[in-house]
């Protein structure tokens, strides 16, 4: 199959020069870049692209698909299907499945489901330690030969400063990023917000900054003295923020993730004690949230993910104290990175591509993806950025409706997906 996708802005963050050009697929991967107007080749679809950003396909770092054992909230499937509606071409899942994601067996059942599926790619992420329990690691090689991309315990961090050092040892000798949700449980157990004047106005336990800040801050130290990678986390706190900065000042291997919540939305938001603003982490201050900007302007945030983690109404819709952590968001991050950083000028149009795309791809090594240079893979996310549209939880294509942004109006979406150079989501409107 030949397709040529024309007229539209090409932006790839590994090319000096991206206007004026059109992308030649040719058996799922990008053949050439040809003049626009240039004729074209015999036997080619045309895909017009014009007034549309052209872009390698966005990458989500940090998704919880739910499946194996927890298929009422999401399936793999129906989590793909949403991923693609948003503009994201791969996702990698987090480990905290049932049961947890902790070996090879479980990994392949993944991507199997992932290939059957037929929309995006998905590159699992493996635990750290068995069933997560932070005790004995996990078979991480067993698990990369199986096709993870990194480890991490995710929302139960490793509280053992030994056990971390010897997983990052572990992880370092199979070339795997150690992904690290920075949370000291012994100041944050029983929190359901950001600690603060809002935890205290709402009368509602809070969660201190103070420790994302310590758990990132110790595992910097340790990346440090074993030389892995560290990853942190949908980064939250400024102090966390400026942990990561004076880490990539001193050359220690760290990179880290934000969320489009966190760069959006305050702890201000929880005032109506509606659950769907309960994360982790929690939404932070303003000082906080202006910290996170800072972090995106000036390349100390090297990706934005969403943290998509589904949640069945019942659920939701409990007490706020009782009610889980996580919201959705595959399908809105596009336009919230438009609304609050590309239209208000924070950013430009190939920093976002360098966030969504580019960047994962090098953090997680993802060869061939996260650019459209000739002989790459041909997943493309095309952007009209000049598309109003409204999200609404009704039409979400995730199994789950917990999103605190049903009603946004947004200018900027993804239109259509490809993945290995087929159209796998276009949008109606």
């Amino acid at each position: 199959m030949r397709l040529l996708i024309a007229n539209g802005h090409l932006i790839d963050p590994a090319a000096p020069e991206n206007t004026g050009m059109d992308v030649l697929i040719e058996d799922g991967r990008v053949a050439e870049w040809r003049k626009s107007g240039e004729a074209v080749p015999e036997g080619c679809e045309v895909l017009d692209a014009a007034g549309l950003l052209v872009a390698p396909g966005f990458i989500d770092l940090h998704v919880h698909l739910r499946e194996p054992g927890q298929e009422h909230k999401e399936t793999i499937a129906s989590g793909c299907a949403a991923a693609v509606a948003g503009g994201w071409t791969s996702v990698c899942p987090m480990p905290n499945t049932n049961p947890v994601n902790d070996n090879a067996a479980i990994t392949r059942y993944m991507i199997e489901q992932a290939e059957h599926a037929g929309l995006a790619n998905i590159f699992p992420i493996g635990a750290i330690t068995k069933s997560s329990d932070g005790a004995e690691l996990a078979e991480m090689g067993e698990m990369k030969a199986a096709g993870a991309v990194a480890v991490s315990d995710d929302g139960r961090p490793v509280p053992n400063a030994g056990i971390m050092r010897r997983a990052m040892q572990y992880a370092k000798d199979f070339d795997l990023p150690v992904i690290d949700h920075c949370e000291d449980k012994s100041l944050s157990s029983g929190g359901v917000m950001n600690e603060g004047k809002m935890s205290l106005l709402l009368g509602l336990k809070g969660m201190p900054a103070l420790a994302e800040d310590i758990d990132a801050v110790r595992d910097i130290l340790l990346a440090a003295d074993t030389g892995a990678h560290i990853h942190i986390a949908h980064v939250s706190t400024k102090g966390a923020i400026e942990a990561v900065r004076r880490a990539k000042n001193e050359g220690i291997n760290v990179t880290c993730e934000v969320t489009p919540h966190h760069f959006t939305l305050t702890d201000r938001s929880v005032e109506g004690y509606d659950t769907n603003y309960k994360m982790a982490p929690p939404l932070r201050s303003e000082v906080d949230v202006e910290a996170v900007i800072e972090g995106i302007k000036d390349g100390t945030i090297d990706a934005i993910a969403t943290d998509h983690a589904p949640h069945h109404h019942d659920e939701k819709a409990l007490e706020f104290d009782r009610a889980p952590f996580g919201i959705t968001g595959l399908e809105t991050a596009v336009g919230l990175a438009f609304n609050e950083l590309v239209h208000k000028g924070v950013i430009s149009l190939e920093r976002l591509v360098e966030l969504c795309s580019a960047n994962p791809a090098r953090i997680f090594k993802l060869k061939d993806r996260g650019t459209l240079a000739p002989g790459s893979i041909a997943d493309v996310t095309l952007i009209d950025p000049d598309a109003k549209w409204t999200y609404l939880n009704s039409e979400s294509r995730s199994k789950s409706r917990n999103c605190p942004f049903d009603g946004w109006e947004f200018t900027g979406r993804a239109v259509m997906t490809l993945v290995g150079g087929r159209l796998v989501y276009r949008s109606e409107a």
